[in-house]
């Protein structure tokens, strides 16, 4: 099937999907769609067992024509974490930056251990044999919070400020840190990679620091050209080459792309914004980045949904999936109340500060993506369908439950 015909479909499912939830359901939208999908897939699996199975081969065909890693880590993810680092107040990062930079690194790291240890002994104790090194993987692309999953629903959950901004901030940033560590620990298994401590070191400084550094550069030659024109068209076309071109070059050179485009977003969203364009301008700029961030942000989570019908799931996986979701709340909240705890002394934080953080830390179709980029085997059987219903339980539940945890603990820092 051409890409054309794909994209025709996916589009035309989450029209449906969209005017179905926005109509009668009435969930947050990212919600709404994944959830409808979710069903629409199970209500095909129901009619494969009923002796329909041209329908469900069918639609596995399709979702077999789609590469979830491609389509997301180097489709979707460039425009959705612009599209979200244009929205965000440089000063107000500013503010939080010790916070969100020790959650997205220090947290990260100590996530990727906790969940790695703790699944590689449960797996185990549960006869799924899984190296240690594939443990560690799961812990790597478990433990970022997906920033297009988070943005989507802290705009409907009322978050105080303050912690909206730790929240959108570490987000945005933890996954291009986990994709680096993702790699790393990828290269290990595979044997791609010396494990050594300075190895990694300059791997990681490569990736995430060569990943700030470009993203500022083509930030800001894409700032100096819409200073230089005041016309609409043209601003959105400078917007989508720095976006397209800036990912695409991030890859080719070996560092970061979502570093690069979140850091690229920042400085367009805020000294782009004030210095270099038009009202009109701003207008028509922030019109079409939000409608784009509407219509993939629906068919990625019609995607999610829809997933469902080609992943291996068994018995015993889908007991240990269920076993590790409280383990990887348990390490989320580990990783950000370590951090948080020892930077009391020199800030104040909301007494439900880590509750949000821990509850409000959404994953979502990042870790899914990572999980399908494992190489063919066993492990990434496990690892799959394990991913998979944690990012379900943390879309449906936490993401449903995140706004009247924030009214409970309303209390603003």
């Amino acid at each position: 099937m051409s890409a054309i015909n794909l994209a025709a479909i996916l589009i035309t499912i989450s029209a449906v999907f969209s005017f179905v939830n926005f109509r009668y359901i009435k969930l947050p939208t990212t919600i709404g769609l994944m959830l409808i999908s979710l069903i629409f897939s199970l209500l095909l699996l129901i009619a494969g067992k009923l002796g329909l199975g041209e329908l469900e081969a069918q639609a596995a065909s399709l979702l077999g024509a789609i590469d979830f890693n491609e389509a997301l880590m180097h489709g979707m993810l460039s425009f959705l974490l612009f599209a979200g680092a244009l929205h965000i107040n440089l000063d107000d990062l500013a503010r939080q930056k010790w916070v969100i930079t020790s959650l997205a690194t220090l947290g990260i790291l100590s996530s990727t251990f906790i969940i790695g240890g703790a699944s590689y002994f449960l797996l185990n104790q549960l006869g799924i044999q899984l190296n240690f090194i594939y443990c560690l993987l799961f812990g790597a692309l478990i433990s970022p919070t997906d920033p297009i999953a988070v943005l989507g629903i802290l705009k409907s959950a009322k978050v105080p400020k303050t912690l909206e901004t730790k929240i959108a901030g570490e987000s945005l940033f933890n996954d291009g840190v986990a994709v680096v560590v993702f790699i790393v620990l990828l290269g290990i298994a595979t044997g791609g990679h010396e494990v050594s401590i300075g190895h990694i070191a300059l791997l990681f400084a490569e990736e995430a620091i060569g990943g700030i550094v470009f993203g500022f550069i083509i930030g800001w030659l894409a700032y100096q050209m819409l200073k230089r024109v005041d016309n609409y068209q043209v601003e959105i076309l400078v917007t989508l080459a720095l976006v397209m071109g800036g990912y695409s070059l991030a890859s080719a050179i070996h560092v970061s792309g979502p570093i690069t485009v979140v850091v690229a977003g920042l400085l367009i969203g805020n000294h782009g914004r004030a210095f270099a364009m038009s009202e009109h301008t701003r207008d028509h700029l922030d019109t079409f980045w939000e409608l784009i961030d509407e219509i993939l942000n629906a068919v990625l989570f019609v995607l999610i949904g829809l997933e469902v019908l080609i992943l291996p799931f068994t018995q015993d996986v889908l007991i240990v999936s269920l076993l590790l979701i409280p383990l990887v709340l348990v390490a989320r909240f580990i990783s950000v109340g370590l951090p948080i705890g020892l930077m009391r002394y020199t800030r104040e934080f909301s007494p439900n500060a880590v509750k949000i953080l821990t509850w409000g830390g959404l994953r979502g179709g990042i870790s899914v993506a990572l999980a399908l980029s494992l190489p063919p085997g066993d492990e990434r059987q496990v690892i799959l369908a394990i991913t998979y219903v944690i990012v379900v339980f943390s879309i449906l539940v936490q993401g449903l439950t995140i706004g009247k945890l924030v009214r409970i603990t309303n209390r603003d820092e």
